[in-house]
C-alpha cells in the first residue's frame, strides 16, 4: 500500500481544506463518481496499516480504540488487517459496536468474520500494546470532548506509547488546529482524502506528529469546485525564484538593501538582519544605525554602516536603496520615531518588523509594496486584539492584517502564514521550537529583504524567505534544538538559496 502513503517531508499535496469541504469531497466521490463508501473506508484502513508497517515494523501488539461513526470503521479495518498479518489485536470500544451503522457496521461484521473480538475500553489493555491506534473521533467534532471519550483520551496519552491517529487526532479541531477538550497526542497521523488545515495550524503540529496522506484514489475532478483555505509552501519554489546566475553578473545586479534599526544598546538585531540579507545574495547591504554602534559594526567588513542622528541623514541612503528593512532593534524612543516616519513616507519597497510594527500599530498606514512580518503579539497590537484571539484563528488573522495594511502579511509562529490578499494564504510546515530565540525574526527580515532586492517580487520573496528560513532552522537544529541561536542559520541560508549546487 506504499503508493497511497505520502510522507510529510517529501510529497505531501499542497492544498489544505476545512472539514466541511472534505465531507463534500466524500459525498461527491460516492454519489457523483460511484466510489463505494465501504471501498473508501477499506482504503483508509489499508493506509493506516501501511503507516504502522512503515513507522513501527517491529510492532507485534496493537490496541485499537474505536469510538463511533466512520472513524471507528477505519479502525476496524486496521484491526482486521492486523489480524490477517498475525499481529495481536486488542479492539477496545467506547460505544457498543453492534450499534454502528452504515459502512462502519460492515467493517465490524468483516472484522468479526475474520475472528476478531471487541471488548469494552480498559486502560489495562493499553499497557501491553506496542502501538495504540486512535479511531475515536473524526473531523466532525463540533464541541469539546467530554465523558468517557475524554477519559479514554487521557488514559491513552498517559501510557506514553506511540499513537497513530486515523485522519486527525481525536479532540483536535480539523479547521483551526486548536484542542477541543481532551486531545490525542499522536506520534503520527494519516489524513484521508484531503489534508485538513487543522493538522498544520495552531497547536495542530504538536498533536499530529508526522503527517502522512492517503488520497484513497479519489479522482481529481472531485476537488475542482473547492478553493483551498491555505496552501503548503513547497521546496520547488526556491529554484523558481532563484535560478542560476549569469556568468557576467556583478553586485549591482542583485540589489541594495538598507537596514534601518539598531537603536541605543541594540546593534545585534540590525547586524543579524544585514548578514542575512548578504547571505540571501543581495549585492550590497547598508546598515543605518545609532552612531554609538559604529565600532560594533567595524568587525563586519561586508556590511556598510552609517551612523544616523536624525532623518535628514537617511535621505541619501534611501535614494540608493532598492529595498529598506525597517525595525530590527529600532526601539521606541525619540531617536527611532522620526526615522520610522521618514522611511514610511518614502516610495520604496519595505520589509517591516519588530519596532517598525510597534510604531505602525500606533500610527496605522497602508502600502501595497511592503511586507509586514509580525509575530502573534505584534499582530495583536496591529489588529487591536490579544494574542489568544490571533492564535485561535490564524487564517482569519493573516487575512485581516493584509486587508487592513495592504501589501504582504507574514504571520510568524508555528505554521507561519503568508497572504497578499490574492488566492489562498501560504503556510510553512517546516521549522522547529529551537527557533523560538532572540534574533530569529531579524534574520527573517534581512533574508526577505535580500530576496526582494534581487527579485522585486514581494509575495514570492516573502514565501521563499519564510521557507528558506524554516528549512535552515531545521538544518541548524539537526544536532539539537536546545541552544540554537539565530546566527546558526547563516551557513544554511546560503545552502538553500543556491539550489543548483
Amino acid at each position: 500500500m506504499g503508493d497511497i502513503i505520502i510522507s510529510t517531508m517529501h510529497r505531501l499535496p499542497k492544498n489544505l481544506y476545512l472539514a466541511s469541504q472534505v465531507r463534500e469531497f466524500d459525498r461527491r466521490a460516492i454519489e457523483d463518481h460511484g466510489l463505494p463508501g465501504y471501498g473508501l473506508m477499506s482504503r483508509a484502513g489499508e493506509a493506516g496499516f501501511a503507516v504502522i508497517g512503515e513507522r513501527w515494523p517491529a510492532a507485534g501488539t496493537l490496541a485499537i480504540v474505536c469510538g463511533a461513526g466512520n472513524n471507528a470503521g477505519d479502525g476496524l479495518v486496521v484491526a482486521r488487517l492486523a489480524l490477517a498479518a498475525n499481529l495481536t489485536v486488542h479492539l477496545l470500544t467506547l460505544r457498543p459496536v453492534d450499534r454502528l451503522g452504515g459502512d462502519a457496521a460492515k467493517a465490524w461484521q468483516d472484522f468479526k468474520a475474520a475472528g476478531g473480538e471487541a471488548v469494552e475500553f480498559s486502560e489495562s489493555l493499553l499497557a501491553g500494546a506496542d502501538i495504540i491506534v486512535d479511531g475515536i473521533l473524526g473531523t466532525g467534532l463540533d464541541r469539546p470532548v467530554g465523558g468517557a471519550f475524554a477519559q479514554a483520551i487521557a488514559a491513552i496519552n498517559e501510557q506514553g506509547k506511540p499513537v497513530l491517529a486515523l485522519d486527525i487526532p481525536s479532540g483536535l479541531s480539523a479547521d483551526t488546529g486548536l484542542p477541543m477538550g481532551a486531545t490525542i497526542k499522536a506520534a503520527a497521523t494519516v489524513s484521508f482524502v484531503a489534508l485538513k488545515a487543522g493538522l498544520f495550524l495552531g497547536s495542530g503540529p504538536g498533536f499530529c506528529g508526522e503527517v502522512f496522506f492517503a488520497g484513497l484514489d479519489v479522482p481529481d475532478v472531485v476537488y475542482d469546485r473547492a478553493d483551498p483555505v491555505a496552501v503548503l509552501l513547497q521546496e520547488d519554489e526556491i529554484p523558481e525564484l532563484l535560478p542560476p546566475r549569469a556568468k557576467t553578473a556583478h553586485k549591482g545586479d542583485f540589489g541594495h538593501v538598507l537596514i534601518v534599526g539598531g537603536g541605543p544598546g541594540m546593534p545585534g538585531a540590525a547586524c543579524l538582519a544585514g548578514e542575512a540579507a548578504l547571505r540571501s545574495g543581495a549585492g550590497l547591504v547598508t546598515v543605518a544605525t545609532h552612531p554609538g554602534h559604529l565600532d560594533f559594526f567595524a568587525s563586519r567588513p561586508e556590511l556598510m554602516c552609517r551612523g544616523i542622528d536624525e532623518p535628514g541623514q537617511l535621505a541619501p541612503l534611501m535614494e540608493k536603496a532598492d529595498v529598506i528593512a525597517l525595525g530590527p532593534g529600532l526601539g521606541q524612543d525619540d531617536w527611532a520615531r522620526p526615522l520610522w516616519e521618514a522611511v514610511i513616507a518614502v516610495d520604496c519597497p519595505l520589509v517591516v518588523d519588530a519596532d517598525g510594527l510597534n510604531w505602525l500599530a500606533q500610527f496605522p498606514a497602508r502600502k501595497n509594496d511592503w511586507i509586514l512580518t509580525p509575530h502573534p503579539g505584534e499582530a495583536a497590537r496591529l489588529l487591536d486584539t490579544d494574542g489568544k484571539a490571533i492564535q485561535a484563528d490564524r487564517l482569519a488573522a493573516v487575512r485581516s492584517l493584509q486587508g487592513k495594511y495592504g501589501g504582504v502579511a507574514v504571520l510568524k509562529g508555528a505554521g507561519t502564514l503568508i497572504s497578499d490578499g490574492n488566492g489562498s494564504p501560504a503556510l510553512c510546515r517546516f521549522g522547529n521550537p529551537g527557533m523560538a530565540v532572540p534574533g530569529m525574526g531579524d534574520v527573517l527580515t534581512g533574508l526577505i529583504a535580500g530576496l526582494l532586492a534581487q527579485t522585486r517580487d514581494t509575495i514570492r520573496s516573502a514565501r521563499v524567505g519564510v521557507l528558506v528560513h524554516a528549512l535552515a532552522g531545521d538544518n541548524a537544529g539537526g544536532d539539537g534544538e536546545r541552544g540554537l541561536v539565530a546566527g546558526d542559520l547563516m551557513e544554511w541560508i546560503r545552502k538553500w538559496v543556491n539550489p543548483e549546487v
